[in-house]
């Protein structure tokens, strides 16, 4: 078992935009099997998931108490009141979708962002981001095995 590969494999799917979406196509990229390198992927892209929920609205709250963030503050948290009204009972459904769709930026840390700024209860918002990287890290490793494995590029 090759663990530096897998350490990238980890590494990379905490970055913000390249999340799990890049990180199975690096593993297959490297050679290593689907599974462990799903579940590394999938654990790496959400370990800062709690945080984002948790820390967001307290940081931006603190931020509005200063008159330069006040506006900007203000505005982002209409925004997101603003487009979480628009989903009505199917806020958790359109999160789960729009992490499990693998296109750069939608990947667990904008949907616990959204979560966050949209006022969803952090608990239903965890699972629904959880089984979103789940669904695409499925989708990334039928893409990248299919498409890797095709043009000779998996080991």
């Amino acid at each position: 078992m090759n663990f530096k590969n897998y350490f990238w494999v980890f590494f990379v799917s905490m970055l913000p935009l390249i999340e799990l979406r890049g990180a199975v196509p690096i593993g297959v990229g490297m050679g290593l099997p689907f599974i462990p390198t799903y579940l590394i992927a999938a654990f790496g892209n959400m370990l800062p998931v709690p945080v984002i929920l948790l820390l967001v609205k307290p940081v931006l709250q603190f931020m509005a108490k200063f008159k330069i963030f006040t506006k900007l503050v203000n505005y982002v948290m209409e925004k997101g009141h603003a487009a979480g009204a628009k989903f009505g009972n199917a806020k958790y459904w359109a999160l789960y979708t729009f992490v499990a769709i693998p296109l750069p930026g939608t990947g667990a840390w904008t949907g616990s962002l959204a979560a966050a700024l949209l006022d969803l209860d952090k608990g239903k918002s965890f699972m629904a981001v959880l089984a979103g990287v789940l669904t695409a890290g499925v989708i990334m490793g039928v893409v990248s095995y299919g498409l890797l494995g095709t043009l000779g590029l998996v080991f």
